[in-house]
């Protein structure tokens, strides 16, 4: 097997999945692989994005063949990518699926591609049900599902969805790190480089702002009377997804503008390292997930976590290792704040996640990604 295809969002789309698709394509090449990405010309219509721009203004990856060529809503483009496919007999096909809007399209090429007798398909599912639920959801999973041979999933949940479609084989391989970033930003340059002072502590809320989240819970424990009485202040570095008036609306009431730095543009890649090196502590107070890119960015920068206890992140941060799994509630999240900083937990945790960080390689996901691509039955 030597010919990949990966079918999956890349450079100059931007976002934790096309950053993965490279770092992956990267592996698969440094293992002796011949990778081509087919991307998308259409991801989404403009309805379904919620931000000012799909695509990245930063350089594109080096040593990489990107062909940005499919269009998510044109069922002749479909027929198109899929017979190109069928006719260029690649060893295997890596599709992403992350939202149930991109099965018809990924679902029919990957029919047609099939249809040489030779390729076979390994998805790898970040979602199978999404967190924000629409009709047609079940309709469009069941459809890609079924072009497919085998799955990764990166946490329980997922894998438990999945079973709710199909029984065919899979593994639960964890998210590998995030070391796409650059190096460790030493904690002065970093504040300098974000013209931030030195004198405060800082949590960091980092990647896109939707619903999902729990950004407003992240909020209100910062408007707790232990946290205001704390030299701290929490970054919220990412653009909007979702309604940017209801969350400066709740940072009004709660009176805390001047415990924030408000950074909520897009984040450019180089800049990333900044903000982990700025950081004290990383907080992904969600309400719903699967498994987070953002934990991942905090084990490769070594940065303790607060996460919520939903889908996997407790599977990927050890409750009291390499930081705090808490309930999903403003007060808990608080808790876990005050007891990092009062009893100053930052060299025993980062301890933990720099040992913790080792379970996360690039090598084990291109091994069972192969290993499920040579069990599975074309």
């Amino acid at each position: 097997m030597k010919k990949i295809v990966l079918l999956s969002p890349a450079h100059p789309l931007r976002g934790g999945i096309a950053a993965f698709t490279e770092r992956f394509a990267m592996e698969l090449q440094q293992e002796g692989f011949e990778v081509i990405i087919y991307s998308f010309s259409l991801q989404y219509p403009g309805f379904l994005f919620p931000g000012t721009t799909q695509f990245s203004s930063d350089p594109a990856p080096p040593g990489l063949t990107i062909r940005s060529c499919v269009n998510s809503v044109n069922p002749l483009n479909w027929l198109k990518i899929g017979l190109e496919l069928c006719r260029l007999r690649p060893d295997l096909i890596v599709p992403r699926y992350w939202l149930p809007f991109m099965g018809p399209s990924l679902g029919t090429i990957l029919r047609l591609a099939r249809g040489n007798g030779h390729t076979k398909v390994v998805a790898i599912a970040d979602n199978v049900l999404p967190h924000e639920k629409r009709l047609g959801d079940r309709l469009f999973t069941r459809w890609f599902v079924s072009a497919c041979d085998a799955f990764v999933v990166m946490s329980q949940s997922v894998l438990d969805d999945l079973r709710i479609f199909t029984q065919k084989s899979a593994a639960c391989i964890p998210h590998p790190i995030y070391d796409n970033y650059g190096e460790h930003s030493p904690r002065e340059a970093a504040l300098a480089q974000l013209g931030l002072p030195s004198e405060n502590k800082y949590l960091l809320f980092f990647g896109f702002i939707r619903d999902y989240k729990g950004l407003d819970l992240l909020l209100e424990a910062m408007a707790d009377e232990r946290i205001r009485r704390m030299d701290l202040k929490l970054i919220v570095a990412g653009e909007y997804y979702g309604n940017r008036e209801k969350y400066e609306a709740q940072i009004r009431s709660l009176g805390i503008e001047n415990q924030l730095v408000m950074r909520t543009d897009y984040i450019p890649n180089e800049q990333v390292r900044h903000y982990f090196g700025a950081a004290d502590l990383v907080v992904q107070p969600y309400r719903t997930a699967t498994q987070s890119g953002i934990s991942q960015m905090a084990y490769h920068f070594e940065k303790p976590m607060v996460v919520t206890d939903v889908g996997g992140l407790a599977e990927i941060v050890p409750h009291g290792e390499a930081g705090y799994v808490v309930p999903v509630d403003a007060k808990s999240i608080a808790d876990a704040i005050v007891d990092f900083f009062e009893n100053d937990r930052t060299a025993a945790f980062s301890e933990g996640v720099a040992e913790g960080k080792k379970r996360f390689s690039w090598k084990a996901m291109v091994e069972g990604v192969m290993k499920l691509a040579k069990s599975s039955k074309t």
